[in-house]
């Protein structure tokens, strides 16, 4: 059988996903034909070690008219015996059998208003009902869909009528351990610091963290507080925000290293994660495998991801994330009992169990065709 994996978001954020599916699928299925889809750009990004995995160029905009028009003709061309779609975007007039997987509701959450994305904010009203029809067309005509959580497919139940909730199955994510060698920030060597990484769209909720950072300084002066990530629009509003408010020692990393990434988790005083809405928060699983205390938001799939191996504040409360950032630099054994909690949490979490049950899902998917 022929399978193509549109991973057209390969090297994005999300494309981790994909990445690891693709290549923990190799020591899975040595039989089927897998056609991996990526963008022109991503050509030499992901290499297949097995004959039956092959790269193939798809150079298709998402949420375009060539999406629609132009890989609809390539999918037909292609002649997959089944397509999984990574994310919920794809050729509404395909009719060939396919699964879906969708990550999270983010999109369709009240937070998600115009001017809380970097997008224009007219494109962004006149794209919105385009996107809500194909995600909830690809949800409906999915042989399958995959989650993230049981959060997400629980959301996905409420929010999309007439979905068949048989149809979802939950392939929970990992993290892994970053294999560069650490390299230590400079400006924070040798300080006690909080540390967030990821962008810094508001549903984040960064100032939150910075509010809740700047009430525990009050407490802990030596404390300061590192932000790394594209620097965009929404982060040098964070910055002039910080200025504004006379809140001091907070740094704007902008993009690291993954040497940098891996020094700044192992060094971290804590890793705060205070979104409103994830799909599934890798990062505090990262932060989990090396050895950071992780205090996050209560707020959507983070409880269920990352269970015992965390404390949670309320993402509308900074002085309950001040609480635990005092509670953590005034406690060393709770430090060190969490610390703890969140490496056993993360060691649940495995590429080859989500790989496995992809698998399962694509044989299922097949023999009812």
């Amino acid at each position: 059988m022929k399978i193509a994996i549109d991973a057209r978001i390969i090297s994005t954020t999300t494309g981790r996903y994909v990445e690891r599916l693709a290549t923990y699928l190799q020591r899975i299925d040595d039989e089927n034909e897998y056609l991996v889809l990526v963008k022109k750009k991503d050509l030499d990004y992901w290499k297949p070690k097995n004959k039956n995995f092959k790269v193939v160029e798809a150079d298709f905009r998402e949420f375009s008219f060539s999406e629609q028009i132009s890989f609809y003709r390539f999918l037909n061309c292609l002649g997959a015996d089944l397509v999984h779609f990574t994310m919920p975007h794809h050729p509404i007039l395909y009719r060939r059998p396919f699964v879906t997987t969708i990550h999270d509701l983010t999109m369709f959450s009240p937070i998600m208003t115009p001017g809380n994305t970097i997008k224009n904010s007219l494109i962004y009203k006149l794209k919105l009902p385009v996107y809500s029809y194909v995600f909830k067309r690809s949800a409906r005509k999915a042989k399958s869909v995959i989650t993230d959580t049981v959060n997400t497919k629980v959301d996905l139940v409420r929010k999309v009528s007439r979905f068949d909730p048989e149809k979802a199955t939950v392939t929970y994510l990992a993290a892994d351990k970053i294999t560069a060698k650490a390299e230590a920030v400079k400006n924070l060597k040798d300080k006690e610091f909080l540390f967030f990484v990821g962008r810094a769209w508001p549903y984040k909720n960064i100032k939150t963290l910075i509010d809740g950072y700047a009430i525990a300084k009050e407490k802990h002066p030596e404390l300061q507080l590192a932000l790394a990530g594209k620097k965009e629009s929404f982060y040098e509003e964070l910055e002039a925000y910080a200025k504004d408010k006379g809140i001091k020692d907070v740094h704007f990393l902008g993009f690291v290293s993954e040497g940098e990434l891996r020094w700044l988790y192992e060094n971290a005083t804590a890793y705060v994660f205070p979104s409103f809405a994830e799909g599934f928060g890798l990062p505090g699983l990262e932060a989990m495998i090396h050895g950071a205390p992780v205090l996050s938001s209560s707020a959507t799939c983070l409880p269920e991801v990352y269970g015992e191996g965390a404390l949670y504040f309320d993402p509308n409360s900074p002085e309950g994330l001040a609480d635990l950032v005092n509670k953590l630099m005034s406690h060393p054994d709770l430090r060190r009992d969490l610390v703890e909690d969140g490496k056993k949490q993360a060691k649940k979490y495995s590429w080859q169990r989500m790989a496995q049950q992809t698998h399962e899902i694509y044989l299922d998917a097949l023999s009812s065709k």
